[in-house]
């Protein structure tokens, strides 16, 4: 049974391989232009800082130099039910040098279509156990981030030499360049 996290809470990821679901819908927008909502992830060192730009993996780079972490692709409506994009991640074929994953959701061209999470609802990231598909934990974002154009809704993180997940959602008005100047 998967555990639901609240805002700053960890838990323990024993699974060797998984896959992390973010999810979103998006509220009728007075802009009048779609959403396009991005998944992006930043492996990064013990320094809190990218390990190299090939570590930052999103739709123009779908995986980690060592095939640890890879984007499943980019969902361009976010339409439907359940996961709206996917990353696969496996822990075994992780570099020793990593020690944290983010996990990033920006919306495209969030400034020229006058757009920011405050008009998305139902966001969530979960991880689903890759040996049986059973979810592990799930956590939903209930904040109003309506100035912010870019949420980090989660991240793992190595400690002890154990993976832990923890429920982040932080969000920056910047978009992803907020995000990059953080981690780079």
């Amino acid at each position: 049974m998967a555990i639901n996290l609240e805002k700053g809470q960890r838990q323990n990821i024993s699974a060797p391989k998984f896959t992390v679901g973010l999810g979103w819908d998006a509220n009728s927008s007075s802009t009048g232009e779609a959403f396009d909502l991005d998944a992006s992830v930043f492996v990064l060192g013990a320094n809190g800082k990218l390990i190299s730009d090939s570590h930052l993996i999103f739709y123009n780079n779908l995986k980690s130099p060592d095939e640890a972490v890879i984007h499943a692709g980019d969902n361009l409506t976010g339409a439907g039910d359940g996961d709206d994009e996917q990353v696969i991640v496996d822990l075994s074929k992780i570099a020793d040098a990593v020690n944290e994953i983010c996990f990033v959701v920006t919306i495209h061209q969030a400034e020229a279509r006058r757009q920011n999470f405050g008009q998305i609802r139902n966001s969530f990231i979960r991880i689903v156990d890759g040996a049986n598909n059973a979810e592990l934990v799930k956590y939903e974002l209930d904040e109003d981030f309506s100035i912010e154009t870019a949420v980090e809704f989660g991240r793992l993180y190595k400690r002890n030499n154990e993976w832990k997940f923890e429920a982040v959602g932080s969000g920056l008005k910047g978009g992803l360049q907020d995000f990059l100047n953080k981690y780079n």
